[in-house]
This record gives structure tokens, sequence and C-alpha cells, in this order.
């Protein structure tokens, strides 16, 4: 897979090649030691985290508010903090395809309220991250992503 001459397309470029240059046991073992770890990984990917310093605080409780506006409720037996960066990309997602049914503006607002705020920073810190090799990649597709959604809404607004 290639990108075009952008830089997305060109981190999407550098993603297709960091996934072939590597095996679905070794992005496990990264993944582990990044997000999990024995006691912690190398990050914590919660808004929470990088708005308060501390897991489950007003972020966490914040966006559970507004999932529960929108009718998304926690699935049966997933128990991970829906402030976590895969969640709010998700949700982002279903937002823009239609998949959720919102008002125009929820997109922009999720947007401006749950991403916008600290997941910069977050890709930043994967991108250093010792353990990051496969997700150095994901980490600049991630920082182009927000940094092209930030622009976007500024321009809508």
């Amino acid at each position: 897979m290639a990108g075009d001459g952008t830089a997305l397309g060109q981190a999407v470029t550098a993603l297709a090649h960091a996934a072939r240059a590597t095996d679905a046991a070794k992005v496990e073992r990264e993944f582990f030691q990044l997000f999990i770890g024995v006691g912690r990984g190398e990050l914590l990917p919660y808004a929470s985290f990088y708005q308060t310093g501390f897991l489950n605080e007003r972020p966490l409780a914040e966006v559970r508010g507004d999932l529960s506006r929108l009718g998304i409720a926690r699935a049966e037996g997933r128990y991970e903090p829906e402030d976590h960066i895969a969640l709010l990309f998700e949700v982002m997602g279903d937002l823009a395809s239609g998949t959720l049914s919102a008002p125009d503006k929820a997109q922009s607002e999720f947007f401006g309220r749950h991403i916008e705020p600290w997941a910069a920073q977050f890709f930043d810190d994967l991108a250093i991250a010792p353990s990051a090799s496969f997700y150095r990649a994901v980490a600049e597709v991630g920082r182009l992503l927000v940094d092209i959604e930030a622009r976007a809404f500024s321009l809508a607004a």
C-alpha cells in the first residue's frame, strides 16, 4: 500500500512498510510492553491520565456522559475505561461515517472535548517510547489525524 505525497499519505506508506516488516507476535509483544507491561506499560492511553495525571478522573466521567447522550453503552464483559484513545477514535469514526445518528455538531464537539486536549501529546509520547517500533508509525498517523481534524473543525467554526 502506498499513500499519496501528502504528510498523511507518507505516514500511511510508512505504516504499511512497518506492517510488512513485522509479524503478529512482535506487535503483540510491543503492545504489551507499551500499554500493559508488568505492573504498568510505558504509556497510559487514557484522557484522564493525560489531562489530570490520574486514571478514572473527570475526563472519564465526561466521556461517559457524552457516550450516554449518543446512545452508546459499555459492551458486556468490557472493563477498559471509556477514555481510552482507541475507543475515542472508534466513536469519531462512527460519527464521521454516520453509523451513529447524532446532531451535526456532535463530531466536532466530541473531538474538542475528548480528543483534541490530549491526543497529540499521547501520539508524541508514543513516537518516542523506548519499546515502540511498529507503533512509532501508528503514532505518526495518529498525530496527523489529530492535527487535520483540529484544523478542519477550526475552519468550520
